[in-house]
């Protein structure tokens, strides 16, 4: 029988643009910016995926293989931010406005920043800068509705500072749950290899 371990998970949400908090911006940000990844990359995707994820028991994603990554980034409101460190990638925001696009909803798939990155301010500057994308996201992709809502969800086997990051930005708490899952050890930066 394999250890379990209790998993809160923590759905937050914004229901209007003005719910967004700015971070300040990083002292340090020479050479810091934010782009967004406009061609589709599995590969791209994938190593920022494992990655930020790798302390974190990211392992969803793992297992797809290359033309699920294309088919997924290809979807019409799918958007990856990207925070640069001159010129080296430190963090990533994934818009999903394809799921929920029927009712105006932006989902942040995923979010962090590589460990070397953390504790500097660059994450509240990236998800600053990606929950303003998610509220004018239709403005770039023709038959989206407005953007009504962007929600997340974030559990406590992510960062120690994730939950308190979104709120600070503005998000609010709307459904808790808890559950057991098989206890599992975060995979590190290569998995597989």
């Amino acid at each position: 029988m394999s250890a379990t371990v209790d998993v809160t998970t923590w759905y937050l949400e914004q229901t209007s643009a003005a719910d967004l908090v700015p971070a300040r911006v990083p002292e340090d940000s020479a050479g810091i910016g934010v782009e967004r990844a406009e061609v589709p990359s599995p590969e791209f995707s994938r190593f920022l995926y494992a990655s930020v994820g790798a302390d974190n028991t990211w392992v969803d994603r793992l297992p797809w293989t290359y033309d699920q990554w294309r088919h997924f980034l290809e979807r019409p409101g799918i958007e990856t931010w990207v925070a640069y460190e001159r010129g080296t990638p430190a963090g990533f925001i994934e818009l999903d406005g394809a799921s929920g696009s029927a009712d105006g909803s932006v989902e942040i798939s995923y979010f962090g920043l590589l460990p070397a990155f953390r504790g500097r301010g660059i994450g509240g500057h990236l998800l600053s800068h990606g929950v303003a994308r998610a509220w004018d996201l239709a403005e770039r992709w023709e038959g989206l509705p407005p953007t009504e809502r962007v929600w997340l969800h974030t559990c406590s086997l992510d960062g120690a500072y994730a939950r308190a990051n979104y709120e600070r930005r503005g998000f609010r708490v709307y459904r808790t749950e808890t559950e057991p899952r098989p206890q599992a050890a975060p995979p590190g930066p290569w998995p597989g290899a």
